[in-house]
């Protein structure tokens, strides 16, 4: 059973917020990075530091990543519609994808540039001392902006930033690796350079990995890590309405969780409280746990995961036809108001209710009538009284 409830405006205000949020960030690191680059490459050809100038091409990745983020901070944050019911969450992760992928590709870069270098099949280059002001520049804007994005990204739940923030990082250690680099060449240390190049991208390599591995994941709707999905089903056995819990089933669309939660309620409640009782199961998870944003609750008079034991018996339609076929029932058909059939433990348990009192020989050859139908189980009567 699945509440159908319209998106609220508090839901759609925080959607735009967020999207607006994600945008905002982009746009500091584009302008950051423009800086960065422009120092660098200048900086690099006055102190003729080629590290200089290979470290501003590794600033200049960003800038498509930036681009990236705001392209999908854009589509993503757009409402659900016909062809996208869920919304375009996935766009987010699928741009995290992306940005992963550049990582990985900087770092195999970086690292064969390296490997030429200690191996001598690049000159070595010796540059002025200054290149060291540049190199330090690039490290405190770069953390910098890596501080700032993480922050933002654990504010509003948001993989994409959370990689966009250690692409940040990634500069931030390369603009490191210049640093050291640098400082050893003017100390008669060359190949420190290449060592510290090699060391570096194999860290960034491992976070490119780690991103990568996150975001496909996710793609493929892989549910809530363990100690994540126990938590909310700890807290569904808690509320009230819920007898048991058989079946929790997650996946993650950007920083949102969708949630299937199969319930059991009481066997004999009414349809209405039943989706009472699923309405605000909806609502307590969705307000206890911020990331789920989408719930659909499934009410079970019992646990349907023993089995599928009332798939085979009849509809209400096909039981009252046969009913009618008894010669037995005949007699009762006219002071039947309404029939109540519980579909429980692979039979039909039957509710009853008259009208008015009939004779006790009607309810016996009623009752018998039943007998021939082997689907059905108790059979109860109950007179309406009215006031």
């Amino acid at each position: 059973m699945k509440p159908s409830l319209p998106l609220s405006n508090a839901d759609s205000a925080e959607n735009n917020v967020r999207q607006q949020t994600t945008q905002r960030v982009a746009l500091v690191g584009m302008g950051v990075n423009i800086i960065l680059v422009i120092a660098q490459i200048l900086g690099g050809i006055f102190t003729h530091s080629q590290a200089l100038i290979a470290d501003a091409m590794h600033t200049l990745s960003d800038l498509v990543g930036d681009v990236i983020v705001l392209f999908a901070a854009h589509h993503a944050g757009k409402k659900a519609d016909a062809d996208h019911p869920y919304g375009h969450g996935r766009i987010e992760t699928l741009a995290t994808v992306v940005l992963g992928l550049l990582l990985s590709g900087v770092a195999v870069v970086i690292l064969l540039q390296a490997w030429g270098r200690l191996m001598g099949e690049a000159p070595l280059v010796v540059p002025d001392a200054s290149a060291m002001f540049f190199a330090g520049l690039a490290i405190l804007g770069k953390e910098g902006l890596y501080q700032y994005t993480v922050r933002v990204a654990k504010k509003i739940r948001s993989p994409l930033l959370k990689a966009s923030a250690w692409h940040h990082r990634s500069d931030a250690f390369s603009s490191v690796l210049v640093l050291v680099a640098i400082a050893g060449t003017q100390f008669g240390y060359a190949w420190l350079d290449a060592v510290a190049a090699i060391i570096i991208a194999i860290m960034i390599l491992y976070m490119a990995l780690q991103l990568l591995l996150e975001s496909t994941r996710e793609l493929v709707d892989t549910g809530l890590a363990p100690e994540e999905s126990n938590k909310i089903i700890e807290y569904i056995h808690t509320l009230p309405g819920v007898e048991d819990l058989h079946l929790l089933r997650t996946r993650k669309m950007g920083g949102n969780v969708f949630a299937d939660a199969h319930i059991q309620v009481a066997s004999h409640i009414s349809v209405s409280e039943g989706h009472k009782i699923a309405e605000y199961v909806t609502h307590q998870l969705e307000s206890h746990f911020p990331e789920v944003t989408d719930v659909t609750v499934h009410i079970d008079p019992e646990d349907d995961e023993t089995g599928e034991i009332s798939v085979d018996l009849p509809s209400r339609q096909e039981v009252i036809q046969a009913l009618q076929a008894q010669p037995l029932a005949q007699g009762l058909q006219t002071s039947i108001h309404h029939l109540v059939m519980h579909y429980l433990d692979g039979k039909i348990e039957l509710e009853v209710y008259l009208q008015t009192t009939p004779p006790p020989a009607l309810l016996r050859d009623f009752k018998q009538a039943c007998t021939q139908l082997p689907y059905l189980g108790s059979v109860k009567f109950y007179t309406e009284i009215a006031y």
